[in-house]
């Protein structure tokens, strides 16, 4: 076993010593945010890291903008509320800033597009 492991690392050792110039390496994959079921949670940075905020039915009314908290944005989102969520750009869930609906079954969305600053469940 040694043999094999030694033997594993001397061979990735030489790929990255042998890439060209400017190559990089492919990105580790992402880890999904803690997020419980019924749940739609928001992360101030990409890959679900930073502060995170969690909202649930039972404290929003449905199809109503729920803007974060004023200076608060999120760029990553995971929708587990079992009902469609779209996300705004404004502040006010304003169309002519950038908006996007995601299914409540279960999205990970690691990076937003955009800067979320507000938010509307929709019924299903």
């Amino acid at each position: 076993m040694r043999t094999t492991v030694a033997a594993a690392v001397l061979a990735v050792t030489a790929l990255f010593l042998s890439a060209p110039a400017g190559a990089t390496t492919p990105a580790a994959p992402v880890r999904l945010g803690d997020c419980g079921s019924g749940q739609l949670c928001l992360w101030a940075k990409p890959d679900f890291t930073g502060a995170r905020q969690t909202h649930e039915l039972s404290t929003i009314d449905i199809e109503s903008c729920v803007p974060l908290p004023p200076g608060t944005t999120a760029q990553a989102l995971a929708n587990r509320t079992g009902r469609p969520v779209t996300t705004y750009q404004s502040a006010e869930c304003a169309e002519t800033g950038e908006f996007e609906t995601y299914p409540g079954g279960g999205t990970w969305l690691p990076r937003s597009p955009y800067q979320v600053r507000a938010f509307k469940v929709w019924e299903n």
